[in-house]
């Protein structure tokens, strides 16, 4: 068969995958299920090129770094703009579809936990909640103990003369990353001493930026649709959310700031 958009694409596959479960159907259910399945596409795309950044720091590949980080934070632009499309869905056109949800929840989304813990922020008691397949569980259990995007960039700034700290190598790789002064004044030098290296900072932080405001825009589209009524998929809702705010990706690069 010649291969074709539409082959190439498994477009056929693709655009039978939004089932509606409402009887008659929701007109707005259908927004709701394609906003999410796009959600989950980014999320898969954010772990790809996380995933490279770190063999870019695991290289010192200082310019390669730079060009997926231009590209991460330019998807956690679109991944907050879509929240405007989400927020067209008024709360009582919501709740005609919700209970057809059951127990499903985006609270229960593997891969946006896997994003989480390779960005640092790891939370062992979090694997409870994840109800999925054998095998979703098990990719959380190995992105736990794994080393994160912290972690790699620790490789980069040792090979830019960063001394890290021991106990910094040596801690619980299940445990969230943490700030460290010494960090701080090593990254502090190469901001002031090596312009390239800058660069590569200020997309670090425009990311993390990104991170932050996503999930402020999440949690503020989440209260305005179902106020303080439980999350579907057994959380606590609205305040269980507002705990994950403030919890920068790089300490570090954001305590320098008032030394710059």
């Amino acid at each position: 068969m010649e291969l074709t958009y539409s082959t190439y694409l498994h477009l056929d596959e693709l655009l039978k995958l939004q089932q509606p479960r409402s009887e008659p159907v929701e007109h707005d259910e259908m927004l709701f299920i394609i906003v999410h399945q796009s959600y989950e596409l980014w999320f898969k795309l954010l772990l790809h090129e996380l995933e490279k950044i770190k063999r870019d720091f695991a290289a010192n590949d200082l310019y390669g770094a730079i060009a997926t980080f231009k590209r991460v934070r330019t998807i956690m632009k679109v991944m907050v703009e879509q929240v405007d499309i989400v927020e067209t869905l008024t709360p009582l056109s919501f709740n005609s579809f919700r209970d057809r949800l059951e127990h499903a929840s985006g609270f229960q989304s593997a891969q946006f936990r896997e994003l989480e813990f390779l960005l640092g922020y790891k939370r062992a008691d979090m694997l409870r909640y994840q109800v999925g397949p054998e095998s979703e569980h098990q990719r959380l259990i190995e992105r736990l103990g794994e080393p994160s995007i912290v972690d790699a960039f620790y490789d980069f700034l040792e090979q830019r003369s960063v001394a890290i700290p021991a106990a910094l190598r040596q801690r619980d790789r299940t445990l969230p990353s943490i700030g460290n002064e010494q960090v701080e004044n090593g990254i502090l030098r190469l901001y002031k001493n090596e312009p390239d290296v800058q660069i590569l900072l200020e997309l670090m932080a425009d990311f993390d930026e990104g991170f932050q405001e996503w999930r402020y825009r999440h949690i503020k589209l989440v209260e305005r649709t179902i106020g303080s009524k439980k999350g579907t998929g057994g959380s606590l809702g609205v305040e269980f959310l507002k705990k994950s705010l403030f919890h920068p990706v790089f300490h570090d690069i954001w305590a320098i700031r008032h030394k710059l």
